[in-house]
Parts: structure tokens; C-alpha cells; sequence
């Protein structure tokens, strides 16, 4: 386990975000490192970048999507901690050190949230919200988690858990192709898996402004039905993942009593 003083590198995805970023990146607080995703922008995002924080580590993604950048980020990481960070100025900076904070005191995971205490939105739509309440209830019925915010992207966790996992391949380069994982579903997919995975998470409280400059990639319709199917994939795959260890435990057991009977004999 690190020390009380744990290294942090903030993730920071972007494509065509350098309006945004030349607001944020100075507002972040001083950390072991900060990797910037470029997504293959067409503005002037890693100039940018590179002029308001020199120090900043440059990785390009290697597909598309949001997933695909957080993966890529998340390779380039070297601090004991891990902070996703979106670009585009919802995310509060002043936050980072309350999740950090949680983590110190024992978290796996500490899980931003807009609806628990110290929480709160200026930009979510009661369509969204709506949408979010749906899909975190049936995460939570179907996996038995406790979420109260499963879709917000403000997390922080320890970089040790990154290969349990198992996202797609980032080493796989395809720039104009996206495989699944590599979307907006992420959010949902390191949530089932922490979850899953048997990580002691703690929720924080953030509270998530608006957008400064620009659109949201975001489509809640689309995106909501990716999250859906992976909150069914993942219970999919995990009551499989427990049937074979099920089955792989009684085996092992018989072999024990098979070996042992023998020796008796």
C-alpha cells in the first residue's frame, strides 16, 4: 500500500477541447502528473496544452471514443492514484484532493456523485436524470452494488487495480474505429467492475458544472442504451466467471478427496 502521501496522475481525455483547457489546466492542482488524451483533434488542443502547462505529458489515442482515451490514459500513468478528469470544465479541480483524501483513508475507489451529500449538477436535464436514476436502479438490482450516481465520470482509484480490468486492447490502432468499451459506456464498464471485482468504494460528493465552451459528444438516448446493454453484459459475464470457478472449486475438491482416499487405501 503507498504511503500517506500517494503520487496522483490526473487523465485528462480531449478532442478539440483548447478553449476549454486553456481555462482548466491551470486551475488543476500540482500532481506527479497529468496526461492529456488527444483524440485526434483538428484545433490547436495540444498547443494549447502544451503553452498553459508545460509539464503536461502528450498521449494520442488510438481509436475513438471516450473509453478508448481513458484506457490510453490510463497505460500512460504513473502515480499511485489515478484521477479521470473531463476536459471540458464540468469537473471541479477543488475537488481532486477529497478523493484523494478517501482513498488514503482505505477506499479501492473513490466514485463522484451527484446525488449523495456535497453533491449537486448545474447542467444535468431531468431527461438525464430521469435516465441515470433508471439505469443506476437496475445496476443495483442486478448486482446488489449501492451506486447513487452510476454514470457520473468523476472517479479516482488506485492504479494497481488497472489491469483486473481487463479493458480493450488500447495497443490496437484503428483511428477511425471503435470497439465496445471504447465509448461512453466506460463510465458504467469500470463501475461494473469495480463493483464486481470486489473493490471497497466510496462514494464523494461533487457537484457538476456546466460546460464552458462547446457541445457534449454526449447523445442520452444512444449513449443510454450502450450503458444498458453493458450493465447486462457485465452481470452476464460475472454470474458465468462465478459458475466456472463453481465448477473448477468442486473438482478440485473431488481431486482432494479422490487423493486422499487413496492414500488411505
Amino acid at each position: 500500500m503507498p504511503s500517506s502521501a500517494p503520487t496522483v496522475s490526473i487523465v485528462v481525455p480531449a478532442r478539440n477541447e483548447a478553449r476549454n483547457l486553456e481555462v482548466v489546466l491551470p486551475l488543476l492542482p500540482a500532481v506527479h502528473q497529468v496526461v492529456l488524451v488527444d483524440g485526434h483533434s483538428v484545433d490547436d488542443t495540444v498547443e494549447t496544452a502544451r503553452r498553459v502547462m508545460p509539464g503536461i505529458e502528450i498521449v494520442q489515442q488510438t481509436r475513438k471514443g471516450k473509453g478508448n482515451a481513458l484506457a490510453c490514459g490510463f497505460a500512460a500513468a504513473t502515480g499511485d492514484i489515478i484521477v479521470m478528469f473531463d476536459a471540458d470544465g464540468s469537473a471541479d479541480p477543488n475537488e481532486i484532493p477529497a478523493f484523494v483524501r478517501a482513498l488514503v483513508e482505505g477506499a479501492d475507489v473513490a466514485k463522484g456523485s451527484r446525488f449523495t451529500r456535497g453533491g449537486g449538477s448545474e447542467d444535468i436535464t431531468r431527461f438525464r436524470s430521469l435516465g441515470n436514476l433508471f439505469l443506476n436502479t437496475i445496476t443495483n438490482v442486478l448486482l446488489g452494488s449501492r451506486y447513487t450516481d452510476l454514470c457520473y465520470g468523476y472517479n479516482a482509484f488506485w492504479r494497481r487495480l488497472v489491469p483486473g480490468l481487463h479493458l480493450p486492447d488500447h495497443t490496437v490502432e484503428a483511428a477511425d474505429t471503435m470497439i465496445w468499451g471504447d465509448g461512453f459506456e466506460i463510465e458504467t464498464v469500470l463501475n461494473c467492475r469495480f463493483f464486481l471485482g470486489g473493490a471497497r468504494i466510496v462514494e464523494v460528493g461533487s457537484v457538476e458544472k456546466s460546460r464552458i465552451f462547446g457541445e457534449s459528444n454526449l447523445n442520452a438516448i444512444r449513449d443510454g442504451f450502450r450503458v444498458l446493454r453493458t450493465i447486462l453484459s457485465e452481470r452476464s459475464h460475472a454470474r458465468s466467471t462465478a459458475r466456472r470457478a463453481a465448477v473448477a472449486g468442486a473438482e478440485l475438491a473431488h481431486a482432494i478427496d479422490t487423493n486422499a482416499a487413496r492414500k488411505a487405501a
